[in-house]
């Protein structure tokens, strides 16, 4: 599917239950939807397939719904990426960096908590098995959630199970209509039906299926992979990091090990800081100890202000030292008026701390 549409068109399904824990959802939806025909993309969304699987949470009576809700989040959470007040962005063990780990409270009792689907990719494939068999059709499923983007306000729904439809097109190798050639071009199709059938389910409606016909999609390539080729975690990541849970003590000091080239990182991260924080100006010098701390000296006198900016500028440094991969740790001097030594960084190789990144609570 290299060429654009003719068009296509979007079906809500109407008239489907309420879904309860063990429910047919393909004879459902089968029932509901009879006039399903080869090459449609249904799109479900992921609260029902959550539902009939039973993967929910059940609030006990008399219990807090939001402090449930927060003790679900630690559970589906392999790594805090930012946090704000009660808010934290996570990865969840799908892989998926959402807010609140993808834990639903809306269109669903007060007794219960919605989780995403264990596997949506499985799901989605048992779905696509259960309409082929009950209607003899060839259709693609996408299993679709809703999230929030980074630095964009608003709310859609997007993929996170897919079967019988490629989770990206891949235009890297092509050439524009200027002979400009494509170095990094793939869609994300399955998004982009997720977010098309949800101009039709909305919300508020109680439609939680709709289907997108008329656009000839290419069976995925290979081994179906569902989802799972949108996931953008490790090297191709490049906000692994929320500051907040970065800048906290990064490691105890038994496992800092210092590397070579440590002074020049610190002078580089310093810089850049500087650079992105021309608000916060504080004058600042470093040099090593011989026992491998690096002293943090301010050259002004200390004030509320230059105190202000120290921490600003230092949370900066951190953050960047970090992302560069190097393990930290701040001691801060408790009495920094004596003279101008206002803290002790420590700089090292600490493989563990890369790997499993802490939280600031």
């Amino acid at each position: 599917m290299t060429e654009p549409a003719a068009g296509y068109s979007v079906f809500p399904v109407l008239g489907l239950p309420e879904f309860a824990p063990g429910d047919d959802l393909a004879a459902a939806i089968a029932a509901a939807a009879p006039w399903l025909t080869d090459g449609d993309v249904v799109v479900v969304t992921s609260k029902v397939v959550s539902k009939v699987e039973g993967n929910l949470v059940h609030v006990e009576p008399g219990t807090d719904r939001e402090a449930a809700r927060q003790r679900a989040v630690d559970a589906e959470t392999v790594r805090v990426v930012a946090r704000r007040g009660p808010l934290r962005i996570v990865e969840t063990r799908h892989g998926w960096v959402v807010a609140a780990a993808g834990i639903d409270a809306s269109n669903v009792a007060a007794d219960s908590l919605v989780l995403l689907p264990a596997d949506a990719d499985a799901s989605a494939r048992e779905l696509r098995t259960g309409l082929g068999r009950l209607l003899s059709v060839r259709v693609g499923v996408v299993v679709s959630d809703t999230f929030g983007r980074p630095w964009r306000d608003g709310l859609t729904d997007v993929a996170v199970g897919a079967a019988g439809v490629p989770a990206l097109l891949d235009l890297r190798g092509e050439v524009d209509a200027y002979g400009n050639r494509l170095e990094t071009t793939q869609v994300a199709l399955v998004d982009e039906l997720a977010a098309a059938a949800d101009l039709v389910k909305g919300k508020l409606a109680g439609v939680p299926v709709a289907v997108v016909r008329g656009l000839a999609l290419p069976d995925p390539a290979g081994d179906d992979a569902g989802a799972r080729p949108l996931v953008r975690l490790g090297a191709g990541d490049l906000f692994p990091f929320g500051s907040r849970d970065l800048v906290a003590g990064r490691a105890p000091a038994e496992r800092i090990t210092p590397r070579p080239g440590d002074l020049d990182a610190v002078a580089e991260a310093f810089r850049i800081a500087a650079v992105a924080l021309p608000e916060f100006p504080v004058v600042l010098s470093y040099g090593r100890e011989s026992d491998g701390g690096i002293d943090v000296h301010l050259a002004d006198a200390v004030t509320r202000t230059t105190a202000i900016a120290l921490g600003a500028v230092l949370g900066a440094v951190l953050v960047h030292l970090r992302a560069e991969g190097w393990a930290t740790r701040w001691e801060p001097v408790s009495t920094p008026g004596a003279s101008s030594l206002v803290g002790r960084l420590w700089l090292g190789a600490d493989d563990s701390a890369q790997e499993q990144p802490g939280s600031l609570d």
